[in-house]
């Protein structure tokens, strides 16, 4: 399962509705995490790398747009605080 990690101009966001999305917030911490549905988030701050289950790890954060894939399980490290827009769908 692939984490997609995107650089999008703001003006795309707009486009996506991003800035109308719920705003979630989350200090340096690390937990497991599990996706039931798929996931769109556009970090405003923060840095986080995720490891999934299968060994690999991918890094992102402030300014970042990330899609997480239905059915990934992970392990999420926060290195610093996180402020993200998020939509499952």
């Amino acid at each position: 399962m692939e984490i997609k990690v995107e650089k999008p101009s703001q003006e795309e966001l707009k486009k996506r509705g991003v800035f109308d999305w719920p705003i979630w917030e989350k200090e340096v911490s690390d937990f497991d995490w599990s996706y039931d549905q798929n996931e769109q988030c556009y970090f405003l701050k923060g840095q986080v790398t995720v490891k999934t289950k299968d060994g690999r790890s991918v890094s992102f954060g402030q300014g970042d747009f990330v899609t997480f894939p239905k059915g990934l399980s992970c392990v999420w490290q926060i290195t610093q605080d996180v402020k993200k827009h998020y939509n499952f769908f």
